[in-house]
């Protein structure tokens, strides 16, 4: 398997080199800002996305903001899952970097000497992406385009074919929503415990927001503010 995508009329290949054309007609300034985002960029955009949903989360303060956090935990932890199961998968398959089989290409990332199928890039991204998504939709909507943007520029800065995109995109996602269900079985009752401890319980809600769906709920729905509320008050 490792011949795969050596004939110049595979689609992959086609795909690739229209993909990594681009790097050569563009000014060095973005091939380098390409470069940036593609390796790391991406991946710490990600990141921070995870990170701001906590923040909304836990100032949102909502009774189940110990599931909403162990989603949000579960996703590096996803993201870290799929890059274990690709280890067999590159072994497996045992595919050269594009360069190495291909003439002409423009490559941005210099050392890159392991296989190619699947990229881990891709499969991190993704694993992330979709399992943001499945923790608040709006965020996942971004994880997911910038999970996009990562699978473009790895093939762009010449170090992937499409297909090592694709799988890694298949692999993040099967791995986020297929192992989710035990995950937040298993996360959410350790969310739920570290909410109750005075120490931790920061980590879940915001301070001073525990009372928000409730005891503040109850506070405004037990006021007297109708017609006769006033006459009451100089009765008394």
């Amino acid at each position: 398997m490792a011949g795969l995508a050596e004939s110049g009329s595979n689609p992959d290949v086609e795909l690739l080199y229209d993909i990594n054309g681009l790097a050569k007609d563009a000014p060095h300034w973005f091939d380098r800002v390409m470069e940036y985002v593609g390796e790391y960029g991406v991946l710490l955009g990600l990141v921070l996305a995870v990170l701001w949903c906590w923040w909304t989360v836990r100032r949102r303060g909502a009774e189940d903001a110990a599931s909403s956090v162990a989603a949000l935990v579960w996703a590096p932890l996803a993201a870290g899952i799929a890059v274990l199961v690709n280890v067999p998968i590159r072994g497996f398959v045992e595919r050269p970097r594009p360069f190495n089989d291909h003439q002409g290409l423009e490559v941005l990332v210099s050392g890159k000497t392991d296989y190619s199928f699947v990229s881990d890039h891709a499969t991190i991204a993704m694993a992330l992406g979709v399992a943001l998504f499945v923790a608040n939709r709006r965020f996942g909507l971004v994880g997911i385009g910038l999970a996009l943007l990562e699978g473009f520029c790895r093939v762009y800065m010449g170090v992937h074919y499409p297909t090592d995109v694709v799988g890694g995109f298949a692999l993040g996602t099967a791995v986020a929503l297929l192992l989710s269900p035990l995950a937040m079985a298993l996360l959410t009752p350790l969310m739920s415990a570290i909410e109750r401890s005075p120490r931790g319980g920061w980590l879940i809600r915001a301070r001073g927001r525990s009372g928000d769906d409730g005891s503040g709920a109850l506070l405004r729905g037990t006021r007297k503010d109708g017609p006769g509320a006033e006459e009451r008050d100089l009765a008394a």
